[in-house]
């Protein structure tokens, strides 16, 4: 099973330092710092520390995974948060669970006891919330829909048609917002009844560099996504 680890970073270079020295470069087989135009050091660093570095054209999570695509060389995915909210020690951890035969296994916040240290009472909610939309709503069975750290089949990316572009512009344009793919990665793997499992992980708080939440403008963009699957993609 030939792994490639997304580490996704903006302006995170004090993360960088604080985190990437604790993954151990045998864990995966690839690891490429998805970067969406730094301008602390963060693409000079990881260049520095002799990463394979990808530098986004265009702004927005999705248009990132989009783009780097042609560049990963694993049959897994893992993304990966540079910011300290995502725990390395993690990585063996999800990809032993993912060699049991799982198409994607994520790191969740709220399975038995993890818990997050960077939620406040809004994105605690938030989070609960669109869990239980994507439960209800297309027969998942998820604690945490919502989180960047997972690992996945990259053929999911594409037999789940996540690079359409026409699944993310009308939400994107009615809420003047850019989204990313594991909402819908997580409706659309429930929908197809693929074999997911979740096991439990901490989000520590981040490190450094500014949190890029958009709470109302992606939570509408969200739902809106959530809702128009159940009426138009099987």
């Amino acid at each position: 099973m030939k792994t490639t680890l997304l580490v996704m970073a903006l302006n995170e270079i004090d993360g960088m330092k604080a985190i990437m020295p604790k993954i151990k470069r045998d864990w995966v087989d690839q690891i490429i710092v998805v970067d969406g135009g730094s301008t602390d050091g963060t693409i000079e660093w990881s260049r520095e520390q002799g990463y394979q570095v990808y530098v986004q054209k265009k702004k927005g999570f999705r248009h990132a995974y989009c783009e780097v695509m042609p560049l990963v060389e694993g049959d897994v995915l893992l993304t990966f948060s540079p910011d300290g909210n995502s725990v390395a020690e993690l990585i063996p951890d999800i990809l032993n669970k993912m060699r049991e035969g799982y198409d994607m296994v994520i790191a969740s916040r709220y399975l038995g006891p993890a818990k997050s240290d960077d939620d406040d009472i809004i994105t605690a909610f938030g989070n609960w919330l669109f869990t239980k939309t994507v439960n209800i709503l297309h027969g998942g069975n998820y604690t945490d829909a919502m989180v960047i750290f997972r690992a996945y089949k990259k053929q999911m990316v594409y037999d789940l048609d996540l690079m359409d572009e026409g699944a993310y512009s009308t939400p994107e344009k009615l809420f003047f917002t850019k989204i990313s793919w594991e909402p819908l990665l997580s409706v659309r793997a429930a929908k197809r009844k693929l074999k997911v499992a979740e096991i439990p992980g901490d989000e520590p708080a981040r490190i450094g560099g500014e949190r890029k939440l958009q709470i109302i403008r992606w939570g509408l963009a969200y739902f809106f996504q959530f809702f128009r699957e159940k009426l138009s993609w099987s």
